[in-house]
């Protein structure tokens, strides 16, 4: 003889699998002062840039010689709470290194799928980029936002999950940023950073390319090694290479 009972659930919560986005640090020296310095060079005038995302240090990536560095992981943390990120995991890493990292309660995640690194040219630098921990960043959703007023030294824009278009000129000391596209339709002398989140896709039209920087997808370029005579001062495009050789920034003039 069968009997059915009755399935009893909880009557105060449910507990279900699931997938939250989180940012990738790759962390590619041990050196945290170095760290701390070059968060501060890239970040450090966007308080903002970040609002309260979960981190995974990945640690894949140090060098064979600080392979069984002491890792600061309290100290890490404190430089990533300063920008509004929050270091939940460790990922890869020496025994000892996990050890440490799962004493101060953080989790290991061994699985955690990050966009394989490689080195950049000596003509463009690679900055410590925060990369999608999950899946590769898709491209942002349909939508621009449109400055049509010149912006002036000090000033910043950010298009935050979409594209920005500037209808009037970006000055020295200006800087523009996108998670997506950038298209500038009068003269860029300040910076510009699309693809800020890590969407390499992205891409940088001005109509007079005279840039103090440029970036993609944290692969950059600074007016410290002059474009070429085709495309400085000239309306222009940049974008994103990859291949086994590195990452390099392309500039391409707009006939």
């Amino acid at each position: 003889m069968s009997v059915a009972l009755a399935g009893r659930s909880p009557s105060t919560f449910d507990l279900k699998s699931a997938n939250l986005p989180l940012l990738a640090l790759r962390l590619k020296s041990s050196e945290l002062d170095v760290l701390a310095e070059e968060l501060q060079a890239q970040y450090g005038d966007m308080p903002d840039f970040f609002e309260d995302d979960g981190v995974v240090l990945d640690l894949a990536q140090l060098p064979a010689d600080q392979a069984e560095a002491v890792i600061d992981f309290q100290r890490v943390g404190e430089l990533l709470h300063e920008r509004r990120l929050r270091l939940l995991a460790v990922r890869g890493g020496s025994a000892q290194q996990q050890a440490d990292a799962r004493a101060l309660g953080l989790l290991l995640a061994p699985e955690v799928r990050v966009q394989a690194p490689s080195a950049a040219p000596a003509a463009d630098a690679t900055l410590p980029t925060a990369d999608s921990a999950a899946t590769a960043p898709e491209p942002p959703p349909p939508g621009a936002l449109v400055i049509d007023r010149p912006l002036r030294s000090g000033q910043q824009v950010y298009a935050r999950g979409r594209d920005l278009v500037l209808l009037a000129m970006v000055n020295p000391g200006a800087e523009v940023i996108a998670d997506g596209h950038i298209h500038v339709y009068a003269p860029l002398r300040g910076r510009a950073i699309a693809g800020a989140r890590g969407w390499a896709e992205a891409r940088i039209f001005a109509r007079d390319m005279r840039p103090d920087l440029v970036s993609i997808a944290g692969v950059y370029r600074t007016g410290d090694d002059p474009l070429p005579d085709t495309v400085w001062g000239r309306a222009a495009s940049v974008r994103l290479a990859s291949s086994e050789a590195g990452d390099k920034l392309i500039f391409e003039p707009i006939e």
